[in-house]
């Protein structure tokens, strides 16, 4: 694991063309965000594709990159999406015939319905009150959450006391609760996904 002001000597140079840190940073994060691909998606070619596309994705858009933050969390929150879009993709698709004969057995189109603008309202709600963290609660929320760290790991990584981070993932959780409900718009929304 290299060092955020290595690391963000490397992005500079990367924003600036240079190839070898370019290759670099790619080295250094592509073992890790291949292994947490897999264990989301349990496909290994999936797990590449995905890998490649986020590398394309983070390199055409380095320049909009804030050094102030984390590179990893970047690169795995853009990974994520790509492979929550990549999943609804491939969903598989029945013939009709095969829909009738599991009618009774199936929700009804208007459930399917509900149950995705659930999801998606679940996801909104927490992509806003993620936005409402400072960047350090926010990276530890999302690589304990999202990337399914335990603690330590989190502290090693970010070169904190354990109890430092469960302090603010303590802290993270409950100003995300507190954002949530004092948001008219966003308290609906988790009411009527509750309903």
């Amino acid at each position: 694991m290299i060092g955020r002001q290595d690391e963000h000597n490397l992005i500079r140079r990367a924003q600036a063309g240079d190839g070898a840190a370019i290759s670099s940073l790619i080295r250094a994060h592509q073992g890790g965000l291949y292994a947490y691909l897999l264990k989301l998606s349990g496909h290994a070619e999936t797990a590449e594709d995905i890998v490649q596309e986020a590398f394309v994705r983070v390199l055409k858009n380095l320049e909009r990159f804030d050094t102030r933050f984390r590179f990893s969390t970047w690169l795995y929150t853009i990974a994520k999406r790509l492979y929550v879009n990549a999943a609804q993709r491939m969903k598989p698709a029945y013939d009709t015939d095969m829909l009738s004969d599991q009618r009774c057995h199936s929700p009804n189109p208007g459930q399917l319905t509900a149950e995705r603008e659930s999801r998606e309202c679940a996801r909104d709600v927490i992509d806003f009150a993620l936005e409402g963290l400072p960047e350090h609660q926010r990276q530890i929320v999302e690589l304990y959450h999202e990337r399914g760290w335990p603690v330590p790991r989190i502290a090693r990584y970010l070169e904190m006391p354990q109890g430092t981070v469960k302090s603010h993932l303590f802290r993270a959780r409950k100003r995300m609760k507190c954002l949530i409900q004092a948001d008219d718009h966003w308290s609906r929304c988790v009411d009527d996904s509750l309903s």
